[in-house]
Order: structure tokens, then sequence, then C-alpha cells
């Protein structure tokens, strides 16, 4: 082999190994999910109301599924985020059948960065006790268990002022960006988690 043969041989074979280690690392990168997989909210791709996002970087294909009109199979990695608290990852293929591989997350956030407070894929309620999977589980078949007004999820108990007020103040991106009618959205979505926290506590007690 002359010394050119040999040259090209070593560039392919340097390509292929940059390749497969880029792999390992995206693979990994889904795997491994922790706190600091979870930033500022609007650093991600707004879609209509919500956010997306994808851990391996193929974030083009996670926007043609959220923006396909007839519904399609979210890649792996897809992240899909309304507010900044709670969080749907997909994960590797095979995962978890039940949710269609999507795990679900509860997060506390604030200047510092994400604390995942709840993980797993049947088991995660949300502050206002509803279940992830649950709710999800209407807009299994056509839409990849997101939900969407039209995609058969029961309502959640909060709108669209409050889900974007919520954005807005995303104690991860710095200074708020509020809008006109923001804070009032804030203060009734606080007293809402209030009623439903004594609410609950009295049944708890009773």
């Amino acid at each position: 082999m002359n010394k050119r043969n040999k040259r090209i041989v070593i560039s392919i074979s340097s390509v292929l190994l940059t390749a497969a280690a880029f792999s390992i690392n995206a693979a990994n990168q889904v795997s491994n999910i922790d706190d600091n997989s979870f930033n500022c909210i609007r650093d991600m791709t707004p879609v209509r109301h919500f956010y997306v996002d994808n851990l391996l970087g193929n974030t083009q294909g996670t926007l043609a599924v959220a923006n396909d009109p007839e519904g399609a199979v979210y890649p792996e990695g897809s992240v899909v985020q309304l507010v900044p608290t709670e969080v749907m990852v997909k994960r590797e293929a095979g995962t978890f059948p039940a949710t269609g591989d999507w795990e679900f997350f509860e997060l506390e956030v604030d200047e510092q960065g994400s604390t995942i407070t709840k993980r797993g894929f049947t088991d995660v309620n949300n502050r206002f006790g509803g279940n992830c999977f649950t709710c999800h589980l209407p807009a299994a078949e056509k839409w990849d268990f997101v939900c969407e007004s039209g995609h058969g999820c029961e309502p959640i108990p909060i709108d669209h002022s409050m889900t974007g007020a919520l954005q807005r103040s995303d104690p991860r991106c710095g200074e708020p960006e509020l809008q006109d009618g923001d804070t009032f959205a804030l203060f009734k979505l606080n007293s809402m988690v209030v009623l439903g926290s004594a609410k609950k506590w009295l049944e708890d007690l009773f």
C-alpha cells in the first residue's frame, strides 16, 4: 500500500472512530440524565405553547414530529416541556413500552439550576396530584403521548396565560421577561397550588 492510500485509510478510520465516540457519548447523554440535563426553558425551541429540544442534538427531528399535523413518533432524546418544573424525555427504544419510552420528570428550579425531585414512567405525579402517565395516555397512539388541545388528554387545571407566565419567569433564565397580565396569572397559579396543598392535607388528616 502506498503512502497516499495509507493516509486515506487512516483518515477514514479517524472519521469512523470519531463517529463511534459521538454515538457512545450521545447514548450516555440520554441514559445518564441528571440535574444538569435541564436548563432554561426559553433556551429550547418554542412550538406553539410548549418547548422542545433533543439531548442527542437531533432537534430538527424532534421539531419535525412536533409540527407534523398527522402525528408521528418522536426520536430518541426528544425533550418536551410545557412549564419549567415538568419534563418528558424520550428514552432509548424498548426502555419502557407502556409509556412509549417516555420518562417523566418533576423538577425544582432556582437561579442555580435544576434539581430532579421525581422521575419515572407510570408513577410520577405533578404538584396538582395528577399522574403524568395517566394524563398523557389518551394521546398514546397517534400523538406519541404528547398532549395538546384535540389530542384526547384531560384538560389540565392551568391555562396558557399561566404556562406562558411560568415560562417567562423561569429563574434559570436570569431576569424574568414578564408581559402584561403575567403577575396576576402567577398569583392565581400560586393560589391554586396553596389551596391544592391545603385540600390534600385535610384529606390526609381526615
